[in-house]
């Protein structure tokens, strides 16, 4: 349980206060191989993960009023100012387009009108995403030979990420951006809905949807940092996990968990980015003025 205070209240929730319980959820849960209450990295703490899921709230409130790339480059200096590392930039990226969407329009939210928020993106917007992206101090994004971060950012940031989701190594977080949000919904969106309604406990709902991502698709952030065969080899294990009975889960879980931590550090961090952003997703649309979060939420909001 976390301290009181962290989050201000809003009544009714708002996309924003929905995409920083999003983060808290899913940094919550205790996923294999990512930081959450009960283990951390050199360089990143639990406490930490909260202190940015706090810090992106007032900029993310600003999303579908202020131009998209001030928002993120915003978020990530906010973050990034309470915390020693990258703690959540492919969480606003995948998160910011989310919450501006919502935004636009009361009917439930749809990968369309994620779409044509990201196709009113100007070159401003991509100079501005670019300076969040080298200010995050993200480390394992590797180089390209077009639209590398080392170099002027494009006219059209979509241009850019639709060459890092194509490209070796290939970036899950870009091809949102590039190639179209319906990916997120068919996917851990998808998961989450039917393990929520089949009565999982948030933490299993959210462990289970992460092992599903991570079997379906590799980690990108495995992959730039260990290569394609090692973020394969560890969606097979994810997905073995998956397939080994209940009572035999737990047992599997912690062995994976492990395994990702020792000798090596294999964080599949692009993983929980996405599950993040499905949670917002999860939560903005069955959340109203009059309803509770489906999710019953570990911490407390005040």
């Amino acid at each position: 349980m976390l301290a009181a205070g962290r989050m201000p209240s809003t009544k009714p929730a708002t996309p924003a206060w929905c995409a920083a319980a999003a983060s808290l959820l899913e940094a919550t849960a205790r996923k294999p191989g990512n930081v959450h209450p009960e283990a951390s990295f050199a360089d990143l703490t639990h406490a930490e993960l909260c202190a940015a899921a706090g810090a992106i709230m007032p900029a993310l409130q600003q999303a579908g009023r202020q131009p998209l790339g001030q928002v993120i480059h915003a978020a990530v200096v906010a973050a990034r100012a309470v915390s020693r590392s990258n703690a959540n930039l492919g969480i606003v990226l995948a998160v910011a387009p989310l919450v501006a969407a919502s935004h636009q329009t009361d009917a439930p939210l749809q990968p369309a009108t994620v779409r044509d928020v990201l196709a009113s993106c100007t070159s401003t917007d991509a100079a501005a995403i670019y300076a969040a992206i080298q200010s995050a101090g993200a480390g394992g994004l590797g180089t390209r030979s077009e639209h590398d971060l080392a170099t002027a950012p494009p006219p059209c940031i979509i241009t850019a990420m639709r060459y890092a989701a194509s490209t070796p190594p290939a970036d899950s977080i870009a091809a949102l951006w590039g190639l179209g949000y319906e990916s997120l919904w068919a996917g851990p969106v998808a998961d989450l809905a039917a393990l929520d309604a089949a009565g999982y406990g948030w933490e299993q709902t959210i462990i289970k949807a992460a092992l599903a991502q991570l079997a379906r698709t590799p980690d990108s952030l495995i992959a730039r940092r260990h290569g394609s065969e090692t973020a394969a080899a560890v969606s097979a294990r994810a997905a073995a996990v998956l397939a080994l009975p209940a009572t035999r889960q737990p047992e599997g879980l912690a062995a994976f968990d492990r395994f990702l931590r020792q000798p090596r550090r294999l964080n599949p961090g692009t993983t929980a980015d996405l599950i993040a952003a499905a949670l917002y997703i999860h939560l903005w649309t069955r959340t109203g003025p009059a309803k509770e979060p489906p999710l019953p939420c570990p911490i407390t909001i005040e």
